[in-house]
């Protein structure tokens, strides 16, 4: 794991209206300091009222937004550019898949807790806090910031409306899921996934139905579409059913090491 998919960052419940409102501030042209100045009006009598730290759960909240939409990793900004694109021009209720992506992208924290939520959802028709807690402990080690961080987000995940609470405390059942119908933004969401693996690949399939988007069902694509669709994706063909998507940096790297292996420098 490296050092960005090891840290956990996502410390805070974040609204999914806030999400959007960062992003409609970048879309009209904002700077950095006016996004800042914006979002502390908009979460001042949100969140740490009355709250004298310096930095307080507010400016927590502020940095999480900041870092899912501007301050992003460099290996993330064409990543980030292209879902500003996609997101112009989507219907206001499907933009939550972008909101979703970017957020699974920036923190991959995010995406272990809604990949354990998914797999539990999968499995029972229910996910309880205190499991969803257990294996992303298992993942960040056995410290406390770890399960705490976990709450938030499935509090979060309860805000967005894709969690719903049942009648047994810390007991969540699935909310509102969206299908994905639209090529580009699937193989936007395709990488967005790919961005928080280790290996930085996987299946079509795999991306199509990972548990991490739980709450969006992806119409199918094929390899030549995924190909088509993204300059940055790449396909490695297994056989005549299967084949592997992966970033397109990394498959010029594994190419490399193989000219080199064979003693030829290009």
């Amino acid at each position: 794991m490296n050092k960005r998919k090891a840290q956990i960052g996502f410390s805070q419940r974040i609204r999914l209206e806030w999400f959007e409102q960062t992003a409609n501030l970048i879309l009209a042209g904002n700077d950095k300091a006016t996004i800042n100045d914006s979002l502390k009006d908009l979460l001042q009598n949100k969140v740490s009222v009355g709250g004298k730290s310096v930095r307080g759960n507010r400016e927590k909240v502020i940095t999480i937004l900041l870092k899912t939409w501007i301050t992003v990793p460099r290996e993330l900004e064409k990543l980030r550019d292209e879902g500003l694109e996609i997101l112009q021009g989507l219907p206001r209720k499907n933009r939550i898949a972008v909101y979703w992506g970017m957020t699974l992208a920036a923190y991959p924290f995010w995406g272990s807790v809604a990949a354990h939520t998914g797999r539990l959802l999968r499995l029972q028709g229910t996910a309880a806090a205190v499991h969803v807690q257990r294996r992303v402990k298992e993942d960040y080690g056995e410290r406390e910031t770890a399960s705490r961080a976990a709450r938030r987000v499935l509090r979060s995940f309860i805000d967005w409306g894709v969690l719903n609470e049942t009648g047994d405390k810390g007991v969540y059942s699935q909310g509102d899921q969206y299908p994905v119908e639209d090529p580009r933004l699937i193989a936007w969401m395709m990488e967005a996934s790919l961005r928080t693996r280790v290996n930085r690949s996987a299946a079509i399939k795999d991306l199509l139905d990972s548990p991490s988007i739980f709450p969006f069902r992806l119409a199918h694509l094929s390899a030549e579409q995924v190909l088509s669709l993204s300059p940055r994706l790449d396909i490695l063909r297994q056989g005549l059913d299967d084949a592997l998507v992966m970033l397109r940096d990394l498959h010029e790297e594994r190419k490399g090491r193989k000219v080199m292996s064979c003693g030829v420098f290009l």
